[in-house]
């Protein structure tokens, strides 16, 4: 089996003094990383087949999990009720459609390894008419201060195995109604989190308390398995007040450290994990880094001291670490974290504002998102943060001085050159309105114009006729090819992606509402039925992404009424066999990462597309 950065061609080795001179002649700062490739086996989940039956007027699409720990020849066969419906072994795909079969048909998928039919896998999840609900309880609604009163709407999501079963669970923000952005005043509701299993049983309900204040800058929630007993952990910011899955308190109960304005700028913070199955808060700790002075980041009132950001990535190559940060306007700090043997221990900082990283254009180079990617193939994971790159031990990569911004996306979007691309937009109109770099040096590739605030940008193949990802964004007027071409009219929108259809080109995924783009028009694929999108006028999802059955993509949305998840599932046949993608450890930690702040669709480490070459397999194990 292949390392999944090995299929890349590799990077030209050149003289380092050339590079750093080529480098700093592009107005970037760069750190030389490690130059050492591992080809460590990366920890991920023990997953079961993930199986599906989507029904159509015509049949069921039976589709379900290829996962990195089979065998590359691995084939399958379908069972109906204990009776096999495939003439011969499946082999060039993970779906089979079953013509004619009723809604309620009950499928098991059974693999063939070396000729050997393995034991059934877990039943289908049914589809029966294109989604699945899973029931979901609103928090009771109530009155902050100021007489402002509030009920809850479903939020952003994250998935992991909460209890070892080898099924995903559903972990849900719950949003109060008077939710903030950290630029207006005023008191929230509680940010409440559920733990819930997919036939709508809730493990556990956190309330963070009345000291974390409510809106999408301030709880980022990670859903990782970091100490690898085979069960995910969840990670937050917490404070006086939080009261865990279990009813216990942290810190003080009574304290109420809002100010007048509704901010909460004094009192301890705390970084908190707990337990994915009962909800316990493990271990408490400071979070890194406290606010300190507030005017430090920017302004005296609480907006750009309050801007957090999360992630989880593999440090050191083989295990995953929590990323947490704080700022980007100015002050960017960022903290990884080891979970092992129930305990904390800091791996490393990076401050903008230490003698290592002072006065090198670090500083104000943040997202509203960050990436997590090994962009210096060296198998260990670096953090895409804005304009700037963090190498894996916490040392600054490269930066382009090119500030802040509201999209980025990094994967092989152009698979005709070496290693992995990034595209970016940005809000400093005297900057370039978006731009493509080498995501190992951070050397810009293309650029369009600049000029305006660029608020939304998306790369990826969503057209068969140019090679590689195409990009496009809110202040361009055209879509262009992976080396910044014009190719004509752009999409009809500039959100989220997603793979539904047969083909590995990818579709436009927006509001509540699935899109295949065309030259001319685009085409409605799916139109979801009585749901709702999230964060406004940046309409996302719940969570997208391969969350069951094949490689595709599942999209979940809250239904309108906030009583249930609704999840929707390709009906397509597909003849394109890929790993399932929470195996590729860039595509899970994306996963993790998308409920961060402004949500950004999940990218994997090599090429989908028109014309791609045979998937990679991942080297995982399963702890």
């Amino acid at each position: 089996m292949k390392h999944p950065h090995r299929h890349r061609r590799r990077h030209l080795l050149l003289p380092v003094a050339a590079v750093t001179a080529a480098l700093l002649g592009a107005g970037l700062t760069f750190t030389t990383g490690d130059t050492a490739e591992a080809a460590t086996a990366r920890q991920a989940e023990e997953l079961d087949r993930g199986v599906v039956s989507v029904h159509t007027g015509s049949g069921n699409l039976v589709s379900w999990r290829w996962l990195g720990t089979d065998p590359n020849d691995v084939s399958f066969n379908v069972y109906r009720a204990g009776t096999k419906v495939n003439a011969t072994p499946i082999t060039g795909s993970t779906n089979y459609f079953h013509s004619g079969a009723p809604s309620h048909a009950d499928y098991t998928v059974r693999a063939v390894v070396n000729g050997v039919e393995q034991g059934d896998s877990v039943h289908a999840i049914q589809f029966r008419t294109g989604y699945k609900d899973v029931p979901i309880s609103p928090p009771a609604g109530g009155t902050a201060p100021g007489n402002s009163p509030y009920t809850y709407e479903a939020n952003d999501a994250s998935v992991g195995d909460l209890d070892g079963d080898g099924a995903l669970d559903i972990v849900l923000k719950w949003q109060p109604t008077n939710a903030k952005d950290n630029s207006q005043s005023g008191y929230t509701g509680n940010t409440i989190v559920d733990g819930i299993k997919l036939d709508g049983t809730r493990l556990w309900r956190i309330d963070l308390g009345r000291n974390i204040r409510s809106g999408a800058h301030y709880t980022q929630f990670q859903v990782y398995d970091y100490d690898g007993d085979g069960k995910a952990e969840v990670a937050m910011k917490t404070a006086d007040g939080t009261r865990d899955g279990t009813g216990a308190v942290i810190g003080s109960s009574s304290a109420d450290h809002r100010n007048s304005s509704g901010y909460v700028l004094s009192g301890p913070e705390f970084l908190t994990m707990f337990n994915g199955q009962t909800g316990k808060a493990m271990q408490s700790v400071d979070y890194v880094p406290g606010r300190g002075t507030v005017s430090s980041w920017g302004d005296n009132y609480g907006n750009r001291v309050d801007r957090f950001l999360a992630g989880t990535a593999y440090l050191d190559g083989a295990r995953p670490s929590l990323i947490m940060a704080r700022g980007y306007y100015t002050r960017t700090v960022i903290a990884a974290w080891d979970w092992r043997g129930g305990q904390f221990t800091r791996r490393w900082t990076f401050d903008t504002t230490s003698s290592t990283n002072s006065g090198k254009g670090y500083d104000g180079q943040g997202n509203h998102s960050l990436s997590v990617a090994d962009v210096d193939a060296d198998g260990k994971d670096e953090i895409v943060y804005g304009a700037m790159t963090v190498d894996d031990n916490g040392n600054g990569l490269w930066t382009t001085r090119l500030g802040h911004g509201d999209a980025g996306h990094v994967g092989d979007l152009n698979p005709s050159r070496a290693g992995l691309e990034y595209f970016k937009v940005s809000e400093d109109s005297s900057k370039p309105g978006s731009w493509m770099a080498d995501a190992r040096t951070g050397q810009i590739l293309w650029q369009t114009a600049s000029g305006s605030d660029n608020g939304r940008g998306v790369a990826a193949d969503i057209y068969a006729g140019s090679a590689g990802a195409e990009a496009w964004s809110a202040a361009d007027t055209t879509l262009r090819s992976a080396t910044g071409a014009s190719l004509g009219r752009e999409p009809s929108s500039v959100n989220f992606l997603s793979w539904w259809d047969g083909d590995p080109v990818r579709e436009l995924l927006d509001g509540t509402r699935i899109d295949k783009y065309g030259t001319s028009g685009d085409t409605r694929l799916l139109t979801g039925s009585g749901v709702s999108s999230n964060n406004g006028t940046k309409s996302t999802p719940v969570l997208s992404g391969d969350i069951l059955g094949d490689w595709r993509e599942e999209v979940v949305w809250r239904t309108s009424d906030n009583t249930a998840l609704r999840i929707y599932s390709t009906p397509h046949e597909t003849s394109t066999k890929i790993t399932t993608l929470l195996h590729d450890t860039q595509y899970r930690t994306a996963l993790a990462w998308q409920n961060t702040a402004y949500n950004q669709p999940p990218h994997p480490s090599f090429f989908i597309g028109n014309g791609m070459p045979t998937a990679p397999r991942p080297t995982v194990h399963t702890p």
